[in-house]
């Protein structure tokens, strides 16, 4: 009997093991986000439910949203465990820091547009950032921009409106994720992350940077990682995905058109946007609502400021981000971000 074994310490797996282990992993993760859709049919077939009920489309969101998010979550996580042992946190913050000019925010917003994730799905690589010592104001510009602003919105907006909506809605959707992050930054709000997340950022600015480290080390951090951040916010996420799941399908069109009208008054936008936040959805699935809501004279600018309420502030994602953040930064986010997306929906109507 071996000594680890006798002291009650599990061996640790060889290099080998690990690289056999991982492949395993990844091919299992693949099929089974491959198979999401699937997987949430089956279980509303098993029921005994018909998909285009209220009921049955929540169901379904529900059985397809949450593996999927602990999916990117617990990928996520491990990968940036591991990278995260060749940065000191030190060196990560210098590299994004975004001082000058808030570059760092910007590169945040832009890799936003090319990762087309709903907002709960943003959240993990948030969470991956925080820990990772990325600076939380350039954080937030990636957590705004990456639901908000993606490919998917931008080919649908120019397949319905043309291209100048969807160049006008790209500009400003950027501008609300740079200038909302670098302002959440430069309060230095640091102080109201969640003490879990502080200690694992003090812990690894306290570590070496990881020069020294081989690759079984490299992925024990990050298997680390994941015990220690998937561990806790899981029950976030299934309690925010089931939110959203109860709300999913219920969208009240006709109400919904009847203030956001041309005419309608000014205190249409900030209603347009209250109505959204209580919302779960993706950019896509969103598009469909935005284009029978237009056609029922909806004004455009107040039908984008909903949009990207239901996208940027939904109250899932505000459920999700609880675990990791207080509810004083919670409310100066969904506060900044509220000012940007009303600026949006004002100028929009006022230009077109």
């Amino acid at each position: 009997m071996s000594e680890a074994t006798v002291s009650g310490v599990p061996p640790r797996l060889t290099f080998a093991r690990w690289i056999a282990a991982l492949a395993v992993a990844v091919v299992a993760w693949g099929v089974a986000y491959a198979y999401l859709t699937d997987f949430a049919d089956a279980i509303v077939a098993g029921v005994g439910l018909e998909r285009g009920t209220h009921f049955a489309e929540a169901v379904h969101f529900f059985f397809y949203d949450t593996p999927k998010v602990l999916l990117l979550l617990t990928g996520i996580v491990f990968v940036m465990g591991i990278i995260q042992t060749f940065f000191s946190p030190e060196r990560t913050r210098a590299l994004l820091s975004g001082k000058r000019l808030g570059v760092g925010n910007v590169l945040a917003a832009t890799l936003g547009i090319v990762t087309p994730f709903c907002s709960c799905s943003a959240v993990p690589l948030f969470i991956g950032f925080l820990s990772a010592g990325v600076p939380m104001g350039v954080t937030f510009s990636f957590l705004i921009s990456a639901p908000m602003v993606n490919e998917v919105a931008l080919v649908l907006l120019f397949g319905m409106f043309g291209w100048k909506v969807a160049a006008l809605y790209l500009g400003m959707g950027l501008l609300v994720a740079i200038v909302a992050g670098y302002v959440i930054g430069e309060l230095k709000m640091e102080r109201y992350l969640e003490d879990w997340v502080r200690a694992i950022q003090m812990g690894e600015s306290q570590a070496a940077d990881g020069t020294g480290m081989n690759w079984v080390e490299r992925f024990e951090a990050g298997g680390r990682h994941v015990k220690e951040i998937v561990g806790k916010v899981w029950p976030y996420v299934m309690a925010g995905i089931g939110l959203g799941a109860a709300i999913h399908g219920y969208v009240p069109e006709d109400f919904m058109a009847s203030i956001m009208g041309k005419d309608a008054p000014w205190w249409s936008v900030p209603a347009a946007v209250l109505i959204g936040v209580p919302m779960y959805t993706n950019a896509a699935g969103i598009i469909p609502i935005v284009e029978a809501l237009i056609g029922k004279g909806a004004a455009l600018g107040t039908v984008l400021a909903f949009m990207m309420s239901v996208i940027a502030l939904s109250a899932p994602e505000m459920i999700i981000l609880r675990k990791v953040l207080k509810p004083q930064l919670i409310a100066t986010f969904a506060g900044v971000v509220a000012t940007g997306i009303l600026l949006v929906g004002y100028v929009f109507n006022a230009v077109l």
